[in-house]
């Protein structure tokens, strides 16, 4: 049986920390620490050295693509006769729960912006695509919340279609982590960005996950770049426990939560809880679903203790 390793030793270049913050070529950092303050998820500890040595050479790398992809596409309008197109570049953060996708995604997109090339970035979670919790409870798929077949697929599909057709303004449904269920009446709208930032669980699936039929199109189908951010599933239970206790006291505290009941819990049966949602729900996604589609991201970002990036492998 081939290895992981193996495998991603004949599909990637792999980078230690500090080679691949070499290749930052002097790339100005723009983010503040208030700034970053703004971006950090919950239990990161995310610093500006982080940002350097990570970040801007995935910004700079990132750059270069979408302004080569923009030439081409100027290319090809004026070989056809027609008027440039409106088609973002999208590019898609996929990861386990817990592993800081979202606070990747939100300084990818900070950055990013900074570049005069393509200044409109738009970051879009798929969060919103989840089945409203009523939906989840009639099809008795509340406890399988995250797997493929709790998400809307067709929604997401028709989204990720129209964004990249350049339609002019569309919706995207927006989630509440509060309600634990999508935000009745307030829609995201995506108008024409030059960057489509798109951050979720299975954002890399493609028809070879869904045997019943592979005719259909996937979200991967849309995207140009594709990013996993990587952990041990060791870390990444012990991440999730600790930010379990830190939605205990915050988010959970409030009444309007769906988890307010778990507001009152010890530090021992918060950490019950967590580590069994991990071992019956978030673990089997991680092993069934999210980490198979690994290798076929573009980059992956390997993450090790404190959430800190200690390689980084780049599709050859």
């Amino acid at each position: 049986m081939t290895s992981k390793n193996s495998i991603q030793k004949a599909l990637y270049l792999a980078f230690e920390r500090l080679q691949w913050s070499e290749l930052r070529n002097s790339v100005p950092l723009t983010l503040s620490e208030q700034d970053l303050e703004n971006l950090r998820g919950i239990n990161e500890k995310i610093s500006l050295s982080e940002v350097t040595d990570i970040y801007l050479p995935l910004s700079r790398l990132l750059n270069l693509i979408v302004k080569a992809k923009q030439q081409r596409g100027l290319v090809v309008d004026e070989f056809l006769g027609q008027k440039p197109s409106n088609s973002p570049y999208i590019i898609s953060i996929a990861g386990s729960v817990a592993v800081g996708k979202s606070t990747t995604a939100r300084i990818l997109q900070a950055l990013l912006r900074h570049w005069p090339e393509h200044s409109k970035v738009e970051l879009v979670t798929t969060d919103g695509f989840l089945y409203p919790l009523a939906d989840l409870k009639r099809k008795g798929l509340l406890q399988r919340k995250g797997f493929p077949e709790s998400y809307d697929m067709k929604m997401l599909v028709e989204f990720i279609s129209a964004v990249k057709s350049g339609r002019p303004h569309v919706k995207a449904p927006i989630y509440s982590h509060v309600t634990y269920d999508r935000v009745k009446n307030q829609q995201q709208i995506v108008s024409q960005p030059d960057i489509l930032i798109l951050e979720g669980l299975n954002v890399l699936q493609t028809g070879l996950d869904s045997p019943v039929d592979t005719r259909r199109p996937f979200v991967s189908d849309f995207v140009d770049f594709s990013i996993y951010v990587d952990a041990e599933e060791p870390l990444l239970k012990q991440w999730y426990k600790e930010r379990f206790l830190q939605f205990r006291s915050g988010a959970f505290s409030d009444k309007k939560s769906y988890f307010h009941h778990y507001s009152t819990l010890t530090d021992d049966e918060a950490n019950t809880i967590a580590a069994n949602i991990w071992d019956t729900i978030n673990g089997p996604n991680l092993q069934l679903n999210i980490q198979p589609t690994r290798e076929r991201a573009h980059l992956i970002l390997k993450k090790g203790q404190d959430h800190l990036m200690s390689h980084v492998l780049m599709r050859k």
